[in-house]
């Protein structure tokens, strides 16, 4: 038996006007143009999200543009460019910055100069921040190569390189000043900052309050703000350290956070919530409030207050979302790397 199909006119129409408006949506296009921006070092749960966001990319739906550090040590930038190594992409852009803010190293960042049988355990060619270039130069950078209203920040440190770029002059990149160019270039600023149905002065925020009152207060495009409350209540399940991650002898991200605090120990995934919305805002992990506007007052406490047509929105996690977004950031954060 043979079938045959036949195509009306009707049908050749609505098939246009569906390809018509997925080219029209720039938030379908893929892979998400991206750039993090991170206080590698503080906490374990930016190593984490370095790793959602390598798998993401393996899985084409993101491209890692460039990452900027907030934390003012030596080792940050470097370790950031042996987990980029790690998974295959060693090339990708680095930049720092020089504010004095949480100098030390940290409890991890040492693994950038880790050696066995005196070669990195690691391997990276970056060996010390002080030779990488300003994070302010390698945004401008970065955004000035993507098309228009394209690119996603994830930012889950500091504000200082965020303001900073603000504040930025035209340069060999770009002839529009900083605020110019974030206006014209990025879609969306997806920070993990704040505290939004909990009395909090969250670490992100009281670190730099200048800088985080420069965001809320000039930032011109959409800001999505993941507050101290939603990671929190998604507690990364320290099984998965001690089990997922045993594919290589030695993996950065469970030995970082192994030396940031042992299992037994369920560490929030404040950062990779950011990243993990960021990049794929459709797919329910969370609901997001009424759009609104945030301020930070000067010791540092957030408030979100509801406005028509608002620039800010933030995350909301339900309870039947809970395990399905800890499976998700879960096996993303554990997926091997793959050939480049």
């Amino acid at each position: 038996m043979v079938f045959s199909t036949i195509i009306t006119p009707s049908a050749i129409l609505i098939g246009a006007i569906l390809a018509i408006t997925v080219r029209a949506d720039d938030s379908l296009q893929r892979p998400v143009p991206f750039i993090f921006d991170t206080d590698i070092g503080n906490d374990c749960d930016d190593v984490l999200a370095m790793g959602v966001i390598h798998a993401l990319q393996s899985r084409g739906e993101c491209k890692l543009l460039a990452v900027t550090t907030t934390k003012d040590h030596e080792l940050a930038a470097p370790f950031v460019d042996a987990i980029n190594t790690f998974y295959g992409r060693g090339d990708i852009p680095i930049g720092v910055c020089r504010s004095g803010v949480t100098p030390g190293a940290g409890r991890f960042n040492i693994l950038a100069a880790e050696r066995d049988d005196n070669d990195f355990r690691y391997p990276h060619d970056l060996v010390s921040g002080q030779e990488a270039p300003a994070a302010v130069a390698v945004l401008r950078k970065a955004l000035a190569s993507q098309q228009d209203g394209s690119v996603v920040i994830a930012q889950v440190g500091f504000s200082t390189n965020l303001a900073n770029l603000l504040a930025s002059s035209p340069d060999e990149h770009s002839d529009l000043d900083g605020k110019s160019l974030v206006k014209k270039k990025v879609r969306l600023l997806s920070i993990m900052a704040g505290a939004f149905t909990t009395d909090h002065r969250e670490y992100n925020i009281v670190k730099d309050i200048p800088a985080a009152k420069i965001i809320a207060s000039q930032w011109p495009t959409p800001i999505l703000w993941s507050g101290y409350e939603v990671g929190l209540a998604l507690p990364y399940p320290h099984a998965s350290i001690e089990l997922d991650y045993a594919y290589a002898p030695h993996h950065p991200l469970a030995e970082a956070y192994v030396l940031y605090n042992p299992p037994p120990h369920d560490r929030p995934t404040w950062d990779l919530t950011s990243v993990l919305q960021a990049v794929r805002p459709d797919h329910g992990y969370f609901d997001l409030s009424a759009p609104g506007r945030v301020s930070v007052a000067d010791d540092g406490r957030t408030t979100f207050s509801e406005e028509d047509n608002g620039r800010d929105r933030y995350l909301i996690i339900g309870d039947h979302q809970k395990s399905r977004a800890i499976e998700a950031l879960v096996q993303l954060s554990s997926q091997p790397p793959t050939q480049q």
